[in-house]
């Protein structure tokens, strides 16, 4: 198999806060990718904004540091890389003042299409986006990248939003989720509305529960003040799993079109019910001689922000009544992992006795390690000795089913870059899902807030508190498990 590289328009894409850890680490090494596989216009430009007094030598010094840093040897000619760092200019902008917007202005081109990545903190967004428009940078080809967190509740975000529209069409507007843009993720909309097997089996009728996992085994090292005020809830459920779930449960769109696709979406997330407290389990991982616990990650000994949450979901509509969706994920975990699980029910009357309960249809979408898509089937175990049942995997691994080809799977970040210059929304949450996200996330912040609810205690390296593996077993259920 051959992939097959789709060009792109010319462009310049200007990356605000080009100097920091998002830039360095993911998003250049990622766009020098794209440039090697030929999916970069001849004249496409890339311009690094940050306060930092560099030139365009020293900027380019800087960013070849990082390539050599996150990339493989053998993925970085020496003739590539000096191709690509010739591309790169920078500027020193402040995006709160008045220097250097005129530099930027006299350097973005007009006739080519403008993306500008605002890699910087949220509360810069507004600024740097006024800035664009009142110096006449950005131009009717011009769209903006922002990265999470959009707001940390419904007010927030609603001011956000406008402060954006404000400068910039909602059509000009890409909420990044990198989660979107991996290869597994859009698969699972190819496996579930390219494929006759699956979607007629896609409802309550057939399947028993879903569960999504992300699972991380590092801790809050170095961000323990931004995630104390955040947590899991804020940083994750909100942004990543509640997209995961939108995917899994939305009803099939009219067309593969970005404003169809999120059409359906927005249609889930408002039909989740509230939660109740008992649906919802916190944890906060504790310390061991090795390891500092959340707290003291955190220096906030008092803390009652959750490094864990397990969720009991439910959505309002006929295609998914009464079929719990079942979300979990943390910090500090036995492994690294990210998974979503559609457990399908039993056959309604068995032929082979009781041992078929213990045999069920699992499709399992692997986000990390190892992407790919698992559909579990049971057989006869071969050999004599009557019919006894086995589970054997259907297994749909990108790298074995592509061989080498798949190692030229852009990553998710080159994929939604490329998007973002293609003009292509779909993968990117539109401002009506990031309020409606918060509307059903803010009462359930609220409600422990109030309460002062405190996460139960787990153990570095295991699944989580016990509360999140009694959320299942009291409905003679277990979540699937993490494999180290």
């Amino acid at each position: 198999m051959v992939s097959r590289v789709i060009p792109v328009d010319d462009f310049d894409l200007v990356i605000f806060g080009g100097t920091g850890d998002l830039a360095r680490r993911k998003i250049l090494p990622g766009l020098f990718r794209r440039f090697r596989s030929g999916q970069m216009p001849e004249n496409a430009r890339i311009i690094g904004a940050a306060r930092s007094d560099l030139d365009d030598a020293a900027y380019r010094k800087d960013i070849k540091a990082a390539i050599v840093e996150f990339t493989a040897e053998e993925a970085r000619p020496a003739g590539d890389l000096k191709a690509f760092l010739e591309r790169l200019h920078y500027v020193k902008v402040d995006a709160l003042g008045t220097d250097g917007w005129s530099a930027l202005k006299k350097l973005v081109r007009k006739d080519v299409v403008q993306a500008f990545y605002f890699s910087v903190a949220p509360s810069l967004f507004g600024a740097i986006a006024e800035r664009l428009h009142s110096n006449k940078i950005a131009g009717e080809r011009a769209r903006i990248v922002v990265e999470k967190p959009f707001g940390r509740d419904l007010e927030s975000a609603k001011a956000l939003n406008k402060t954006l529209r404000d400068h910039f069409d909602e059509s000009q507007i890409y909420r990044i989720d990198h989660y979107l843009g991996k290869e597994t993720v859009q698969n699972l909309m190819a496996v579930r509305f390219g494929n006759m097997l699956f979607e007629p089996l896609w409802n309550a009728q057939y399947v028993d529960h879903v569960q999504i996992t992300v699972a991380e085994t590092v801790g809050v090292d170095g961000r323990g003040a931004y995630y104390d005020k955040s947590g899991a809830m804020r940083d994750m459920v909100q942004n990543h799993l509640m997209q995961l779930l939108c995917l899994i449960a939305m009803e099939p769109p009219s067309r593969f079109d970005p404003d169809a696709v999120r059409d359906e979406k927005l249609k889930v997330i408002r039909a989740l019910e509230p939660m109740e407290r008992e649906d919802v389990v916190r944890g906060q991982y504790t310390g061991n001689e090795d390891t500092k616990s959340f707290v003291e990650e955190a220096d906030n000994p008092d803390s009652l922000t959750e490094s864990f949450i397990a969720l009991k979901i439910a959505i309002s509509n006929w295609r998914w009544a009464g079929v719990p969706f079942y979300l979990r994920t943390g910090k500090r975990m036995k492994a690294r992992q990210s998974e979503i699980s559609v457990i399908f029910k039993d056959a309604p009357h068995s032929i082979f006795g009781q041992d078929v309960e213990h045999h069920r249809n699992i499709l399992s979408i692997r986000l990390q390690p190892n992407e790919g898509i698992t559909l579990g089937v049971t057989i006869k175990e071969p050999g004599p000795g009557g019919m006894r049942l086995v589970d054997v995997p259907l297994d749909m691994t990108f790298a074995e089913a592509l061989g080498p080809d798949a190692e030229d799977v852009p990553d998710a970040y080159e994929r939604l870059i490329m998007d973002v210059i293609r003009g292509n929304q779909t993968l990117f949450m539109r401002g009506d899902e990031v309020e409606a996200a918060w509307a059903w996330t803010d009462p359930i912040i609220n409600g422990w807030r109030d309460r002062s609810d405190r996460p139960k205690p787990y153990e570095i390296g295991s699944t989580g508190p016990e509360d999140a593996a009694v959320l299942l077993h009291k409905a003679g259920r277990r979540w699937r498990e993490i494999k180290a």
